[in-house]
């Protein structure tokens, strides 16, 4: 009897049966997506405070991981078809191993934020060896390798038996692609895009890890492109305490050539604040790593774990309302000497070839200025070497400089490398190489490296137990000490870095150019590595500026960011002591606002990590990717929906993306002839 099936018929029963058979494989995947997540949400629960409610962040949490594998079948969809007409066990294989990866790949990615906090993002090359660091920390422990075995052995287990053990009908086998379809094409994905927990940690968590890297790999590769062909010309202010802010326009000279080339407008805020001394100042740079306002100085919602940092700030210029410009320590450099745009992965990252540029350092080297930067680390990280060399540094002093006796190198974590001399060798070696006597006025960067992950500090025990008698000084209850106690190598590092600095300030006091100094403490950024309240967090640091040549002392609420550092410091010096720059500058910054009250007067992009300059202030409003926030007198920050106010900030963030983009492309930051005066290759 001859078979009556038609080949049509048969391709649409194969096709049928591979929808089905792709449906059961896709949903014990789901299946082991969720029950990660659900390790994720209690891992995370136990080792740090889900002030949101465990309830909450688990719903959230499996709401973006069913998006994000939604998101994904389609194409998987495709793929196991075609497999699967030419073999079924072959395509039923390559799906299984699929899944073993992907499972591989969200515990790796689960363990990474659990002890940084914060979702691996696109910079994976340029973090490379941080990254290697933090991961073998983070799965290194018997408890991690036996999750990850467990898991994976689930995984297998439910691949091998869980298919044969429940139906799924054909129709509702079709249907998965199709939904696939309508939440790529019809923004199903925006649903849970608007979440907002209170806490930046438990924002962070409920990400599904997989999803957010393919994301910020996808953006780092595909940058939206900028419709407008102007740049929304930002204003700088009238620093007076009654006067209302005078928006003043860049003159941008040549946009199409040199994207931030604009005329000096640069107001001078520091001479009024200053005692003027007959010879130039020396100016001495601290960049602290990690140093956020969130544990630091009067007024910290963490508690004030940095004591004579706090006690130098009341005898100081000091903004408490202060932004780094990047998310990470490498935005940190050019951002405060030079008022630098990103390029695309930040202007650090363009090596050798990143364009001739001006800062303080070449500036103040054309003046006179003998230039040195001091960091018991490696120098060549962030390419950092490369950047100071470009501007034309006297003297690079790195861990490959330090002498061989007399120095402390920081433990090594985990049988890995240690990260360099500590910051109090660093802080001695400084000390011991600046001639006091020397009538050639000085500016110097020093970098610190001791709070920073892994947190292994040398003198531990000393710092841990401090860390106990800071919680009792700061009167927390039982609860909050526990709170506290889960990032105590965290908090001992800063105690020391704070240690380190007193040390410094003491010793610098003794020495006869003292009187004729004026130092700069900031944050390189907020450490991440303790539970950020918002997105805002990430950026705040202090600005101290401290000096014997201050009248007096000042506390500062309104708004700048490391931005401003540069074009004010010379604006400054340019007013006091008459030094030369030219008429044409690049800053992106627009100075220091020293209005003792709180308000933004700025419009400036910060850099969460590299490849990802996704937030954006303007006046009260931070915009991070497509949600905005509202800035409030305390500095935090609310989720508010303003469509038209999200278009303007929008408008004018894609303005300044256009421009910053054209460095990448090898566009000039200024003319050459400024160079060859200002920052000749030999003087």
């Amino acid at each position: 009897m001859e078979d009556s099936t038609s080949p049509k018929q048969n391709s649409l029963s194969r096709f049928a049966e591979a929808s089905v058979e792709f449906a059961k494989l896709s949903i014990v995947w789901l299946l082991i997506i969720l029950l990660v997540s659900l390790f994720e949400v209690i891992y995370n629960g136990i080792h740090h405070d889900l002030s949101s409610g465990f309830i909450i962040v688990l719903f959230w949490s499996w709401l973006n991981d069913l998006l994000f594998w939604l998101k994904a079948l389609l194409l998987l969809y495709i793929v196991f078809v075609i497999l699967f007409l030419i073999s079924r066990k072959f395509s039923e294989r390559i799906y299984g191993v699929f899944v073993i990866i992907m499972v591989l790949i969200q515990v790796a990615l689960t363990f990474y934020f659990a002890t940084a906090l914060v979702p691996l993002g696109a910079d994976v090359p340029s973090h490379s060896v941080e990254i290697k660091t933090t991961l073998v920390g983070s799965i290194a422990s018997f408890l991690s390798i036996f999750s990850l075995l467990l898991l994976l052995c689930i995984t297998a287990a439910a691949l091998w038996i869980l298919p044969q053990k429940f139906h799924v009908n054909r129709y509702i086998a079709v249907l998965l692609p199709i939904l696939s379809l309508f939440v790529i094409f019809a923004g199903g994905t925006a649903m849970a895009s608007g979440v907002d927990l209170k806490s930046e940690f438990a924002n962070n968590l409920v990400l599904n890890k997989i999803d957010y890297f393919e994301g910020s790999t996808y953006a780092r590769n595909h940058p939206l492109p900028h419709e407008l062909d102007i740049y929304a010309d930002n204003y700088i202010v009238d620093y007076s305490n009654t006067a209302p802010a005078k928006p003043i326009s860049f003159n941008y000279v040549d946009p199409t050539n040199y994207p931030f080339l604009h005329t000096d407008t640069e107001v001078d805020v520091l001479t009024p604040l200053f005692n003027r001394t007959a010879a130039p100042p020396n100016i001495v740079i601290i960049v602290v790593e990690g140093l956020g306002r969130a544990f630091t100085d009067d007024g910290a919602y963490l508690g004030n774990f940095t004591p004579f940092i706090d006690s130098l700030s009341d005898r100081s210029l000091y903004w408490k309302n202060f932004l780094s410009e990047g998310g990470e320590t490498s935005a940190a450099l050019p951002s405060i000497l030079g008022s630098l745009p990103f390029s695309k992965d930040g202007f650090s990252a363009l090596g050798n070839n990143m364009p001739e540029h001006l800062s303080l350092l070449n500036l103040l080297k054309y003046n006179g200025y003998h230039t040195s930067f001091y960091y018991g680390g490696n120098s060549a990280n962030n390419n950092m070497n490369v950047f100071l060399r470009k501007n034309r540094i006297d003297e690079l002093n790195d861990e490959k400089t330090f002498p061989k006796s007399g120095y402390t190198r920081m433990p090594a974590p985990n049988g890995l490398t240690t990260r360099g001399y500590d910051d109090k060798s660093l802080f001695n070696h400084f000390l011991a190489t600046r001639n006091e006597k020397d009538a050639t006025p000085q500016l110097s960067v020093l970098l610190t490296a001791s709070s920073h992950s892994p947190f292994v500090i040398n003198e531990e025990d000393k710092y841990l137990k401090k860390f106990e008698q800071r919680l009792t000084q700061l009167n927390f209850n039982e609860n909050q000490k526990d709170a506290h106690r889960a990032y105590k190598a965290q908090y001992a590092s800063i105690l020391y870095l704070d240690d380190a600095l007193g040390g410094f300030f003491n010793s610098y006091r003794k020495r006869s150019d003292y009187k004729n100094t004026i130092f700069l403490i900031t944050g390189s950024c907020r450490m991440p590595d303790i539970p950020m309240s918002d997105k805002l967090d990430r950026y705040h640091v202090p600005l101290i500026v401290y000096s014997p040549m201050l009248k007096q002392p000042l506390t500062i609420s309104s708004v700048s960011t490391h931005f401003d550092i540069a074009p004010s410091l010379f604006a400054y010096l340019h007013g006091s002591y008459k030094t030369k720059g030219p008429s044409l500058v690049s800053w992106i910054g627009q100075g220091l606002d020293t209005n003792h009250n709180y308000r933004n007067l700025h419009s400036y992009p910060l850099m969460q990590e590299k490849s990802a300059i996704v937030d954006f202030i303007m006046g009260d409003y931070h915009l991070n990717q497509q949600n905005l926030f509202k800035i409030n007198g305390e500095f935090g920050e609310d989720l508010v929906q303003d469509d038209a106010k999200l278009n303007q900030i929008k408008g004018t963030f894609n303005q300044f993306l256009q421009r910053n983009s054209a460095i990448g492309r090898g566009n000039h930051i200024v003319p050459d002839s400024i160079i060859q005066r200002y920052s000749p290759a030999k003087r």
